[in-house]
């Protein structure tokens, strides 16, 4: 999906995106878009949960304000909204090929389709997603198959935010000139099959119309699904688990935008011993006493 925000339910996860936010920032167009992330309630409960992590987030130095909807939303049944005007929305294939090009450009060996197990190394680092338990077993991450769908080109503002519904989790996208749309299964698709739930597409797009009226008799051009890598908090684990042996993983479908703090917290870890970032509350002795802080706001 490509989002990048600062609106999480916990400290620790606010603080690890506001970290990234900073090197999107640098990045800057076209790799990331700051157009906002606009979270809107439909029930007064739903209002009531947008307040508390505003109050969370704004305590941290977030920017989150209450807003009145943007043109072209539409809000007959909408009860509250909140935004943050430093969230938006990146493109990941472009991100991951230019960090790509820079870190080729300062000696950095890329190799690519090798057996991590196979490389004459020192150090390694477990960052393969889903499938991380392959090369670390102690990890407790396992596959969670979501999907994305992309309609057909329309006319949509440059401008338009990342819009969550909070009480369903539908959200919608610009993504060029197409609006991409993802929202949770009702029942969760666990495992390593990715496939595309046909079943659906009609209701999204429903959904869709109904929120953005522009969107009215769209059809979706395209439809594809791939794995999040799920822990039982909805937090990532990060940091040493063995000797010589280090996990960036479980990110619960954050990894991306949390990416640019995640790996230079654990390259300073790795390289001098300490990390400028605390990572205490993702290392992977946190399940040995039972995880108690829970992300909920997993899209």
């Amino acid at each position: 999906m490509g989002g990048v925000r600062q609106q999480f339910s916990t400290a620790a996860e606010v603080r690890l995106a506001q970290e990234s936010i900073r090197f999107f920032e640098e990045l800057g167009p076209p790799f990331f878009l700051q157009v906002g992330y606009l979270f809107l309630a439909t029930t007064a409960d739903g209002l009531a949960r947008l307040e508390e992590r505003m109050a969370l987030q704004r305590s941290l130095g977030v920017p989150v304000e209450r807003v009145r909807l943007p043109d072209g939303i539409r809000g007959d049944d909408v009860v509250g909204a909140v935004t943050c005007l430093q969230d938006g929305v990146a493109d990941p294939p472009l991100v991951t090929r230019e960090l790509v090009r820079r870190a080729a450009g300062l000696g950095v060996d890329v190799r690519e389709g090798v057996d991590a197990l196979d490389v004459d190394r020192d150090v390694l680092v477990v960052c393969c997603g889903p499938h991380s338990a392959e090369l670390a077993p102690e990890l407790p991450v396992r596959p969670l198959c979501r999907q994305l769908l992309e309609t057909e080109p329309l006319d949509v503002p440059a401008d338009l935010p990342m819009v969550i519904e909070e009480e369903t989790g539908f959200h919608f996208r610009r993504r060029d000139r197409c609006l991409r749309v993802a929202m949770p299964d009702a029942e969760a698709r666990w495992g390593f099959e990715a496939t595309v739930d046909e079943s659906v597409l009609d209701d999204r797009l429903d959904r869709l119309a109904w929120r953005y009226p522009a969107a009215e008799g769209a059809r979706i051009d395209r439809a594809w699904a791939g794995l999040y890598d799920m822990t039982p908090d909805a937090h990532p684990i990060v940091g040493r688990i063995a000797d010589g042996v280090y996990a960036a993983c479980g990110f619960s479908g954050h990894g991306f935008m949390q990416s640019p703090a995640v790996g230079r917290a654990l390259a300073a870890e790795i390289l001098v011993g300490e990390s400028p970032f605390d990572l205490a509350p993702y290392r992977l002795e946190r399940f040995a006493g039972g995880a108690v802080f829970p992300e909920t706001v997993v899209l």
